[in-house]
C-alpha cells in the first residue's frame, strides 16, 4: 500500500538481461517487498493498474537510492546524458518530465516502458499527477536531506514518501473518500516509521539517519551508537519510542479496514497487520535493530491479520 523498498535487494540475471528489458526486471523486484504489491486474489484489472503505479514507485525509488541495475539502461531511456548518468538528481529530473508525457500527450509518448505502461493506468483511473510527482520529490529530498531534527519533520517527508502509494491504491481501486485518504495516510506514514527502524543500520550505511535528533538527544543517544553492533540501552529505549509512535498511527488507522469490504479489505487488513507484526517482532528482538531488521514470522503475521479483521488490536 505504502512505499515499496526492497532495501538493496540485488536483480536476479545478469546487466545483459537488464538492457534488454529493464521494465521487467524493475517490476520483479515485487516479490521481494515486505509487502504484496498485486496479490493473486484481486480483480485482475486492480493488479494490472497496481502493478503499474508499483513499477513507477519501484523505479523512481531505486533511481534516489542509486539502485538500479548496471548497464544504464534505465538513464539512456530517460534521455539523460553518459556523462550525467549518475547524477540522481539530473536522473530524477528526466524521469519526472517523463511523467508529465504520462499526463499531456501533447508532449509525446514516454520514453520509458514503465511509465507507456503508466499511461493507460491513469486514464483508466483517472489519476491526478500529485502523488507522482510527490514521490519524485521525496526521492530528490533523499539527495539533499540526510537528517531529520524533528517529529513533524519527520512526518512531512512521509507526507512525500509513503503517503502518496496510499492514496493511489484507493484511488485505483475506485474507493478514496476523504476519511479514508486520513485512515490511509497514517498507516502509510506507520509502515514508513517501521522500515525506518528495521533499516537503521542500512540507512546509516548511505549516511542518512531518520530517527528525529530531537528524540535521540532526549534519550541520550549519538550518531556513533548507532553504527554500533549491537543496540546498548539507550538506542533500545529510542527504538522502543518511535515504535510506539508507528503503532499507535496504525491503530489510528485501522479503522480503514472495516470501511471497505471484500477483497479490498482482506488487502488493507494485511498492511495493517504487516506493520503490526513488524513492530512485534522489533519487540521481540528487545528493540534491537543494529544486527539486522527484526522480521515477523509467517505464524505472528496471521495473527495480526485476524485481530485486525476483527476490528481488535
Amino acid at each position: 500500500m505504502c512505499r515499496p523498498r526492497p532495501r538493496q535487494r540485488t536483480v536476479t540475471g545478469t546487466p545483459t538481461a537488464y538492457r534488454e528489458d529493464p521494465a521487467s526486471a524493475t517490476l520483479a523486484k515485487a516479490a521481494a517487498e515486505n509487502f504484496p504489491v498485486a496479490p493473486f486474489f484481486l480483480p485482475r484489472d486492480w493488479r494490472t493498474d497496481l502493478m503499474a503505479v508499483y513499477g513507477f514507485a519501484r523505479l523512481v525509488d531505486d533511481i534516489g537510492d542509486g539502485d538500479l541495475a548496471p548497464g544504464g539502461a534505465d538513464a539512456r531511456l530517460l534521455g539523460v546524458a553518459p556523462e550525467q548518468a549518475h547524477d540522481r538528481l539530473v536522473q530524477l529530473d528526466a524521469f519526472e518530465a517523463d511523467l508529465r508525457r504520462v499526463f499531456d500527450e501533447a508532449d509525446g509518448e514516454p520514453r520509458h516502458p514503465l511509465l507507456r505502461r503508466l499511461r493507460p493506468t491513469v486514464r483508466r483511473r483517472a489519476l491526478t499527477p500529485e502523488p507522482f510527482l510527490a514521490l519524485i520529490a521525496a526521492n530528490r529530498q533523499d539527495q539533499l536531506v540526510d537528517r531529520y531534527e524533528t517529529y513533524d519533520d519527520l512526518l512531512a517527508y512521509c507526507e512525500l514518501s509513503a503517503n502518496p502509494v496510499g492514496r493511489l491504491v484507493l484511488a485505483v481501486t475506485g474507493t478514496a473518500t476523504p476519511e479514508r485518504i486520513r485512515r490511509s495516510d497514517e498507516i502509510c506514514t506507520a509502515l514508513q516509521i517501521v522500515e525506518h527502524l528495521q533499516d537503521v543500520a542500512e540507512d546509516l550505511g548511505r549516511d542518512r539517519i531518520y530517527l528525529p535528533a530531537e528524540d535521540m538527544k532526549r534519550f541520550h543517544v549519538q550518531e556513533a551508537d548507532l553504527a554500533a553492533p549491537s543496540a546498548g540501552a539507550s538506542v533500545r529505549a529510542l527504538v522502543a519510542y518511535e515504535a510506539q509512535r508507528a503503532r499507535d498511527l496504525l491503530n489510528e488507522g485501522a479503522p480503514l479496514v472495516g470501511s471497505v469490504h471484500g477483497r479490498l479489505r482482506l488487502l488493507l487488513a494485511g498492511f495493517v497487520a504487516g506493520g503490526r507484526a513488524a513492530v512485534d517482532a522489533i519487540a521481540a528482538a528487545d528493540y534491537d535493530v543494529l544486527p539486522g531488521p527484526p522480521k515477523p514470522g509467517k505464524l505472528r503475521l496471521l495473527r495480526a491479520v485476524g485481530v485486525t479483521l476483527r476490528g481488535e488490536g
